[in-house]
């Protein structure tokens, strides 16, 4: 199935490793709560990085086109006392924002969009939300993960409760993959694991790609780092990060 109805029940354990601070860290360098207070959270998923930026000071709104993600979000919002409001959205359909101080893209979740016009359509839409002055933050995986390290499955994981094989394929496009993950799932009422399918395509593109529809779109300030650190991007790097001003 590919509609993450049942994704969502193990996305978190699986972003287990991901350093969720640092992007906080990295947003709050640029664009401090206190200068640009209301931010969007773009493919915000369960609402782990929601919740980190509210308790960082940022006013927060969240979109994912999951409906299931959405709702662990709210109940993980609400069980920590804080207000975000949450809506149901495809990121290149973004509508109904005005005056954002800052957006974010995280975790590679533009890399879901397998179509050109679809990320042009959402640095459109994004840079139209933000105010003057306002930020765009995002990370893709780069060419060498998606040519090179994601080619290398199958993987697997096992933490007794949650046990997937994760296989990997070229997609039919340049710097595709798809991903085909079997999960098994610990029902612990039975002691029995429950399986299910998914399938996930991804595709990334050149930074200089990336680059080019960013000032088409009208952001006249495009800065490239790469793998959590603020160094310059080289042939081996795995994750990109771009930050771009309106």
């Amino acid at each position: 199935m590919n509609s993450y109805e049942r994704f969502a029940e193990v996305y978190d354990a699986l972003m287990e490793d991901v350093p969720y601070e640092k992007y906080v860290d990295w947003v709050a360098s640029y664009a401090p709560s206190s200068e640009y207070p209301i931010l969007l959270d773009v493919g915000c998923g369960t609402g782990t990085l929601s919740i980190l930026f509210r308790q960082a000071g940022y006013k927060v709104s969240g979109i994912d086109l999951s409906e299931s993600m959405l709702a662990i979000a709210e109940l993980r919002a609400q069980e920590a006392g804080l207000s975000i409001p949450f809506y149901q959205m495809s990121m290149d359909e973004l509508e109904g924002f005005s005056d954002v101080d800052a957006v974010v893209i995280p975790i590679d979740s533009i890399n879901y969009l397998g179509e050109e016009h679809q990320v042009k359509e959402t640095f459109n839409r994004i840079y139209s939300s933000l105010r003057k002055g306002g930020q765009l933050f995002f990370d893709v995986h780069s060419l060498h993960k998606m040519n090179h390290i994601f080619l290398q499955s199958p993987f697997m994981y096992d933490d007794g409760e949650i046990v997937y094989l994760w296989t990997t394929e070229k997609g039919d496009v340049e710097h595709s993959i798809i991903h085909d993950i079997i999960f098994f799932v610990l029902d612990e009422s039975t002691g029995l694991y429950e399986r299910f399918d998914e399938q996930h395509f991804q595709r990334t593109f050149p930074i200089e790609t990336y680059e080019a529809w960013l000032k088409e779109a009208g952001f006249s300030q495009v800065v490239v780092t790469a793998d959590w650190e603020n160094q310059l991007p080289n042939k081996e790097s795995e994750r990109i990060f771009i930050r771009a001003v309106k």
